[in-house]
């Protein structure tokens, strides 16, 4: 026979035992934890510790029911608060900064509760805190947990209207989730139907290291390690599922052109006019649509080469620079979907050489010797015609990297002045950054016009949704070489050495959590099965919730029947249903108050055929006197009638405290349908 263990047994039993007022504290600082917990990596350390000291210490007096801590406790707590606050952000505004105050603030109130005016105050500050996790991410896992804490807060909040007695945390749940469910359709109304804003706030952009995305500009051999960021930076529907080849998916994002020895950037907008864009695309082109996380730049990813505008809803039109890079009046400080038509085959530039080019020559002085020498010697190759086969100078530094024993790293280490002659002669190691810097040097130090693109190459598709996904894993750098007669053309350098890199599926990959490591180990097919379905539930969730924006709104009424929809339409429409939905609820109501009780409806119904009989009664008579007034005005012609409505009210009066008062109600009802009233 098994036991339970004594000492597990007495805490069970112990806290099964505690008073009401224990037990719904304990309810809502679990509550509480459950709100704050996803904020963890966003709030200071401090924040935390102190906040979970808290909630421990008011749980501890809740269950030993002790007093209290005095109002002196409290201000030195928030005092120590506002200081530490103002020491962390440096100020006591901003997002960050109020994020903090509100959650040790709420935790701070919690050793005050000690009546229900108390408590409400804590559940509004909980609402408010909840949304707080929203600053930092609006992913489905963070809306997911967020429904969770709001049913928790309603719990608590139905709890604490219902003072009397001890009543089941399990009925107030099962009430709190009622009321939400009523409350769902109205909710999804204003979703759907209140005037899109742009958000109040915006996502915070993030060295001897860093990790993989893509950047305005890059500073060459300064990061000792790259981690591999596996976060999302866009997603790819391609129509009617024309996808180019994997090596052709190069996703264009800003070119750099200016080297000051360590750090490429690009060039001012005045030089670049300098060189005409002259695009010239063939074959037939690749239509798509972007769905563009927040990334606090103005930069539109498009697939190489894009010649007309991608259509951007809500926005003034994009416009292109003459290399090639689609620009937004502002940067993209929230989701952003937009079409775009692009041809994988073009050359763009003058075909005949130009001054402006000569801006794609430059170099600092006195950098890279050996690269310089090295460009020196495949010049002087006959093969190379002094120079002037550019052709052949590519071909030339890619065998060499192909076979000079070059690897693809994500480890270099941390390169010294003389980036391209480190990575030419003696690390022969990097990651695709420092291939594409030291093959444009040394383009350049042959006299080649090049530069640099950034961007993202590849992606991977979901074989659910069919959607492609670029991570900032696949950020990738590239060259432009310029030949005369053809005008840029593209070289990817990295491919030489790894070509798994670009022409493949198989890449460098983010490092596993633990649990998602065990899933794999155990059985890797459903683990890529699992994850690609939550990435398409997750696309959705981005496609329809966080990207439901002002023209989609009016793409909706129009669809209804607008004609011309406009935000008036849009405001006139949710007005109206807000009435309906008044009305319809007001109505409901007034249902509900007449059905509300059945025990008060079947009184009612006897009271009415004692009218009927000529003995009028208010309505707030109870059942026993009502049988008494029976009594005393049929009991003396009517004996027998009497009799059985005088036992029939005595027993629907005692039915009112009945342990099972539906059972007994059923019986009363059909009894009143047998029963004989006085005449």
């Amino acid at each position: 026979m098994l036991t339970m263990p004594a000492a597990p047994a007495k805490k069970t039993a112990r806290l099964a035992s505690l008073p009401r007022e224990a037990r719904d504290t304990l309810f809502l600082l679990g509550v509480i934890a459950v709100i704050v917990l996803p904020q963890v990596d966003h709030l200071p350390w401090w924040c935390t510790a102190l906040t979970g000291l808290i909630l421990v210490w008011r749980g501890s007096l809740a269950i030993n029911s002790q007093p209290l801590p005095s109002k002196w406790w409290r201000a030195g707590l928030l005092a120590l608060t506002l200081a530490a606050t103002a020491f962390t952000h440096r100020t006591l505004l901003g997002r960050d900064a109020g994020v903090t105050m509100v959650v040790v603030l709420l935790a701070l109130k919690t050793l005050e509760l000690r009546a229900r005016r108390d408590a409400f105050v804590v559940f509004f500050l909980g609402f408010f805190a909840m949304l707080t996790n929203f600053f930092y991410s609006q992913s489905l896992l963070t809306a997911l947990a967020m429904l969770v804490a709001l049913l928790g807060l309603l719990t608590a909040l139905v709890n604490a209207h219902m003072p009397v007695g001890r009543p089941p945390l399990m009925q107030s749940a099962r009430m709190a989730a009622r009321m939400a469910l009523l409350g769902a359709p109205i909710m999804l109304a204003l979703f759907v139907l209140f005037p899109r804003m742009a958000p109040l706030w915006g996502t915070p952009s993030d060295a001897m290291s860093g990790r993989t995305g893509l950047s305005n500009s890059m500073s060459v051999g300064s990061v000792a390690e790259l981690a591999m960021d596996d976060s999302v930076a866009a997603r790819v529907v391609f129509e009617n599922d024309r996808v180019p080849r994997q090596p052709d998916l190069y996703f264009r994002g800003p070119v750099l052109a200016q080297f000051d020895g360590r750090e490429w950037t690009a060039l001012p907008p005045f030089q670049q006019v300098r060189v005409p864009t002259n695009l010239r695309v063939r074959g037939e082109p690749v239509r798509y649509q972007i769905t563009l996380e927040p990334s606090q730049r103005p930069w539109l990813l498009t697939l190489d080469a894009a010649p007309t505008a991608p259509e951007v809803r809500g926005l003034a039109p994009p416009r292109q620079t003459p290399e090639l890079q689609w620009l937004t009046e502002r940067p993209t400080r929230d989701m952003l979907r937009y079409r775009a038509e692009s041809y994988p085959s073009f050359r763009s530039g003058p075909q005949e050489r130009v001054p402006g080019l000569a801006l794609y020559t430059r170099l600092p002085p006195n950098s890279n010797p050996r690269t310089e020498a090295l460009a020196a010697e495949m010049r002087a190759d006959p093969r190379t015609a002094g120079g002037s086969n550019t052709g052949e100078l590519v071909r030339l530094a890619l065998a060499r990297l192909r076979t000079g024993g070059y690897s693809y790293t994500l480890e270099p280490g941390v390169y010294g002045d003389h980036t391209a002659d480190e990575f030419w002669f003696d690390r022969k190691a990097g990651f695709c950054e420092h291939i594409a810097s030291a093959f444009v040097v040394l383009m350049r130090a042959a006299g080649v016009p090049a530069r640099i693109v950034t961007g993202f190459q590849g992606g991977d598709r979901n074989p659910v949704d069919g959607v492609w996904t670029l991570r900032n894993r696949d950020a990738h750098a590239w060259a432009e070489v310029w030949q005369a007669g053809e005008g840029w053309m593209r070289v990817d350098p990295t491919a030489a050495i790894s070509p798994d890199r670009i022409g493949a599926f198989t890449r460098l990959a983010a490092p596993q959590g633990v649990l998602a490591g065990a899933f794999n180990a155990v059985n890797p097919t459903l683990a890529q099965h699992v994850r690609a379905a939550w990435e398409a539930v997750n696309n959705g969730w981005n496609q329809w919730v966080l990207n439901y924006t002002q023209g989609r709104q009016l793409d909706l009424l129009k669809d209804i029947g607008f004609s011309a929809p406009s935000l008036q339409d849009l405001v006139m429409l949710l007005l109206a249903l807000l009435i309906g939905a008044s009305l319809a609820g007001a109505l409901w109501a007034l249902w509900e108050r007449r059905r509300h009780d059945p025990w008060l409806r079947l009184l009612a119904r006897a009271r009415a055929r004692l009218q009927r009989a000529g003995l009028a009664l208010p309505e707030s008579t109870p059942p026993r006197e009502m049988a008494q007034q029976v009594r005393e005005r049929f009991g003396a012609t009517q004996a027998e009638t009497v009799r059985e409505i005088d036992d029939w009210l005595l027993r629907l009066e005692r039915q009112r405290y009945s342990a099972l008062p539906e059972q007994g109600l059923a019986m009363l009802r059909s009894e009143f349908a047998r029963l004989r009233w006085p005449r």
